[in-house]
């Protein structure tokens, strides 16, 4: 694919920032389990925060508190409120994949880059800064008063944006959460980093690149 879009839109934690809360869950956790069980309690802390985001809108520091609840509850542990502000405090503090700044930097003085982020207001502009290039947009599932998989967001981001589908190449590592919503909203050019998050799925038209220093290729730089 080689596609010059108006704007290149970005999921942000996983994609471009390395969103470390399996790092987190075994710094609070890891003295107390089995490797075996610490790697469950981190696919049932990731699958939580998967289903949380589904319903109405809340605050991300709710998204996480429930998520560490129902994940100690699920593993047998006893939840600690503490430890869920702890992680949650975290997410400002991670920056970018070591590949992100060059990659971007390649793109951002001939492409407008867009940021759609499952992050709070107050919380992003630190992961943002950390980035290395210039975001000319940075769109939050708190303004959007909803979380990606679900469509609002992205909708709220077109309209913000004043363009289509056809006007955006959306980038994402992960389908559960972008591409799969992203090809049910009609956006035909999709970037797959493929971070190893989830298994490839060809199914839902993409580009694959192992890492965000591809991305010039895609659209022709």
């Amino acid at each position: 694919m080689t596609f010059r879009p108006k704007f290149i839109t970005f999921d942000c934690h996983g994609t471009m920032i390395h969103f470390d809360m399996a790092g987190a869950a075994r710094h609070h956790y890891g003295a107390q389990l089995s490797e075996p069980a610490m790697e469950k309690f981190i696919r049932d802390f990731s699958a939580y925060r998967l289903d949380e985001v589904l319903g109405a809108w809340k605050p991300y520091a709710e998204i996480v508190h429930n998520a560490v609840e129902r994940t100690c509850k699920r593993n047998g542990i006893t939840f600690d409120p503490a430890v869920a502000a702890d992680i949650y405090a975290r997410v400002p503090t991670w920056g970018p994949h070591a590949d992100v700044p060059a990659g971007l930097a390649r793109i951002a003085p001939h492409i407008p880059l867009v940021a759609l982020t499952n992050s709070m207001n107050e919380q992003i502009p630190h992961n943002i800064a950390k980035l290395g290039a210039p975001i000319a947009h940075v769109f939050t599932a708190e303004s959007a008063g909803a979380y990606k998989p679900q469509m609002r967001p992205f909708e709220y981001m077109l309209d913000e944006l004043g363009c289509g589908p056809e006007d955006i190449l959306h980038v994402s590592s992960s389908f559960r959460y972008d591409l799969m919503t992203a090809h049910d909203m009609g956006i035909k050019n999709k970037v797959w980093v493929n971070r190893a998050h989830e298994p490839a799925n060809p199914y839902y038209g993409y580009t694959e690149v192992k890492d965000i220093s591809g991305l010039a290729e895609v659209v022709g730089l």
